[in-house]
């Protein structure tokens, strides 16, 4: 499985190669400060980076729509994007108490919550600084919606679970705002940089968005999975996240099955057995198999954008992202 999601991610970034390793450089520069023990940390971060999906979403949208190339406003709005991304996921793991990320310790385990967030609200600055320096306002504008949004979702996911009265409407409007957001920023930005106030940044807006909605609700799956795909089953319930499997079941579930479950959600949430048993029945009344459908939905929306553009290698590697973002098994 290792070797086939390597072998996925270096056919995705292969057009884009000699890009994201300038990136890299440029993007390690942007985090430096002059506080020694920020650089530690941040040092420790890059080192520990993830597949940079939203990076190469930026470079592949440039380069599909000028002809191969990139410019330095792509840098930036790369920069940009991966600096945001960081930062959240920083925020993300004091927000939920994680002590691991990607397999090793987050930030906070390692230097408690309060530097936690103090980095994270460091390469939160650092992101948008980026682009007042180089005075690419329109990138700035994205990248600001995003994180409006970012925080809108997360607080209305919050307010929600208390009540446990999320509609499907509700839920698609969470991950929007918390996921799908920053992934619809990353191509806009790839847009943007190379063809700015054109319409195509608000088609890749959209393809973005389509793509993080599809990538949401795969996530949401893997709380019904196994131990294999690395993530715990049962989580999001342990959390009372109400996911679309589970939102479902509920509306479709007759009335003294419907306060079992909220029952078990809201009370029973951190016992095992009980939160096997309401896995099993989400399975039963076919709430995972709708979530499919659903995401399958997403992803042949972000498929027809694409299908408007010529054939391209960069056009191949987008095609690769879409299909990867619902196969992968982690």
């Amino acid at each position: 499985m290792k070797r086939s999601l390597l072998k996925i991610t270096a056919q995705i970034r292969e057009p884009i190669e000699r890009e994201m390793e300038l990136f890299e450089a440029k993007f390690r520069e942007s985090m430096s400060s002059k506080v020694a023990l920020f650089n530690r940390i941040t040092y420790y971060i890059v080192n520990r980076k993830g597949k940079q999906m939203r990076p190469m979403f930026v470079f592949l949208t440039a380069k599909l729509l000028n002809n191969g190339e990139v410019n330095e406003r792509t840098y930036t709005g790369a920069s940009i994007i991966e600096l945001i991304h960081t930062a959240s996921l920083v925020h993300d793991d004091v927000v939920d108490d994680s002590y691991k990320r990607r397999g090793f310790f987050s930030v906070n385990a390692l230097w408690k919550n309060k530097i936690a967030v103090l980095v994270g609200d460091f390469l939160f600055s650092k992101g948008l600084l980026t682009a007042l320096d180089k005075k690419d306002y329109d990138l700035l504008h994205i990248i600001s919606e995003s994180v409006r949004a970012m925080s809108e979702g997360e607080l209305l996911q919050i307010e929600k679970a208390r009540k446990l009265d999320i509609t499907e409407e509700i839920y698609y409007e969470i991950i929007r705002q918390k996921t799908a957001r920053l992934i619809a920023s990353c191509c806009s930005m790839g847009a943007a940089s190379v063809k700015p106030n054109s319409e195509e940044v608000e088609k890749f807006r959209k393809f973005g968005e389509l793509c993080g909605m599809a990538f949401q609700i795969k996530d949401d799956l893997f709380d019904y999975g196994n131990q294999r795909i690395g993530k715990p089953t049962g989580i999001d319930i342990k959390e009372q996240k109400m996911t679309l499997p589970l939102i479902y079941a509920l509306n479709n579930s007759p009335q003294e099955k419907k306060r079992w479950l909220i029952n078990s959600i809201k009370n029973h949430n951190t016992d095992k057995k009980r939160v096997k048993e309401v896995i099993a029945y989400v399975k039963q009344a076919k709430g995972l198999d709708y979530a499919v459908e659903k995401m399958l939905s997403f992803k042949d929306e972000a498929l027809d954008i694409l299908g408007e553009y010529p054939d391209s290698p960069y056009k191949d590697s987008l095609i690769l992202m879409v299909n990867y973002v619902v196969d992968r098994e982690k």
